[in-house]
């Protein structure tokens, strides 16, 4: 079984390859600024916030289509974004409980 550390690197890897996907896709890039509120100019700066890179697993698996063309074009199982987005920091979904 992996360790945390190797588990945590290949999460990042994951959402480094998710958040290249999107900001190289035409339509994809504009959504993903309106929906989180980032500036194009600063995603190279958010990309370093904790959750940041959560978000990009959430807004890649919140769209089924979007998710399986990510798979596709990037040789990542589907199922392996869910694993890396639990991974994350901020990524455990918990946000979305109310308290």
């Amino acid at each position: 079984m992996a360790n945390a550390a190797s588990m945590r690197e290949e999460a990042e890897t994951i959402a480094v390859k998710a958040l290249g996907f999107v900001a190289a896709d035409p339509e994809l890039l504009p959504r993903f600024l309106a929906i989180t509120g980032i500036e194009a100019h600063s995603i190279r700066r958010a990309a370093g916030e904790p959750g940041f890179m959560a978000g990009v697993l959430q807004f890649i698996l919140a769209h089924e289509p979007t998710l399986m063309r990510f798979a596709e074009e990037t040789g990542t199982p589907p199922a392996a974004v869910g694993k890396a987005l639990r991974v994350l920091p901020l990524g455990d979904d918990n946000h979305e409980h109310s308290t």
